[in-house]
């Protein structure tokens, strides 16, 4: 079944051309058939790339899905013309009465702040309290993980002596979870990040946090994917949802600024100095078992009260 979004937003001609099933606003208004409604909240500066990024990952399913653009009223957007976001995003307070059957909050380029200084962190404390009420399933990405674990639970982040760059082994931490139904014992996934959390802290609450994948580095694991016990909330550490050329894009972005930038860890191809995608089928399996396991399976059919718990008879 398809993603269904507007079809003069750029994502739209890119995944046709991809033979990814999508669907205009106008056609699927024909069709009787219960869509899952997803909300995100963007907050990366490359907005267009991420929108196009999370619409092909939502689409991977046989699930009929549509989706709602929101970026923070109280943020200046300066990467992203006005016309675009005039035209497909939204903001909070236009939807905050609305029910939706998910939620996803990208990662964002603030993460050397502390969080109450960032200009939207009231408005994305709102957002993170309504997801509570009015969202059946929540996906936090990077930043938005690390704000959403911050806000929820109390874990703070801390400063990396060298920023986290480039493509890691990961492998699961618990044997039987629907999320990673599929995924080979070892895999991948894409991090691009200059602070982390402390283990101990993601570790220190068995009974509220889940953690399902980790990775090892200098002999140290470190936890990239975690989730509730209740599935309500999905923590993901990195950026599974990138493109081939993505880490590349911004390694290059900053070495224009600084000299001291780190080279991507086992992304380029040392024999042909290309990118070799490792992370597709693992993003693609990921995104697909949380639609399904997480968001088709529990939210009820008839959406006025998304906190209705699924019960197998």
């Amino acid at each position: 079944m398809p993603i269904i979004i507007p079809k003069d937003i750029p994502a739209y001609q890119k995944l046709k051309d991809e033979n990814i099933f999508v669907m205009s606003t106008n056609r699927s208004s024909t069709q009787d058939i219960r869509v899952l409604n997803i909300l995100i909240l963007n907050l990366m500066p490359t907005k267009i790339e991420t929108e196009t990024q999370l619409a092909r990952l939502l689409a991977n399913s046989s699930l009929q899905i549509e989706v709602t653009f929101i970026v923070p009223k109280t943020h200046e957007v300066k990467n992203t013309s006005k016309s675009h976001l005039d035209k497909f995003y939204t903001t909070f307070d236009k939807v905050k009465n609305k029910n939706f059957d998910a939620l996803i909050v990208t990662g964002a380029p603030v993460e050397q702040l502390k969080f109450e200084e960032v200009d939207y962190w009231n408005e994305l404390k709102e957002i993170f309290e309504f997801s509570k009420t009015h969202v059946t399933t929540s996906m936090f990405i990077c930043w938005g993980a690390q704000a959403a674990l911050y806000h929820f639970f109390g874990i703070d982040k801390y400063p990396l002596k060298q920023k986290l760059f480039g493509v890691y082994k990961h492998k699961k931490s618990v044997e039987y979870e629907p999320l990673l139904n599929g995924i080979d014992d070892v895999f991948y996934i894409p991090q691009s990040r200059h602070t982390y959390n402390k283990e101990s802290d993601l570790l220190s609450r068995p009974d509220e946090l889940i953690p399902l994948v980790q990775y090892k580095e200098n002999n140290e694991s470190h936890t990239t994917i975690l989730k509730t016990p209740d599935n309500k909330q999905l923590f993901i550490l990195g950026h599974i949802e990138y493109d081939k050329y993505t880490l590349k894009k911004e390694y290059e972005r900053d070495l224009g600024k600084r000299s001291d930038v780190p080279y991507p860890c086992n992304y380029f191809n040392e024999e042909t100095g290309d990118v070799d995608v490792l992370w597709r089928s693992t993003a693609n399996l990921i995104y697909y078992n949380w639609l399904n396991y997480y968001v088709y399976q529990v939210t009820p059919y008839d959406f006025k009260n998304p906190i209705i718990k699924f019960k197998d008879e």
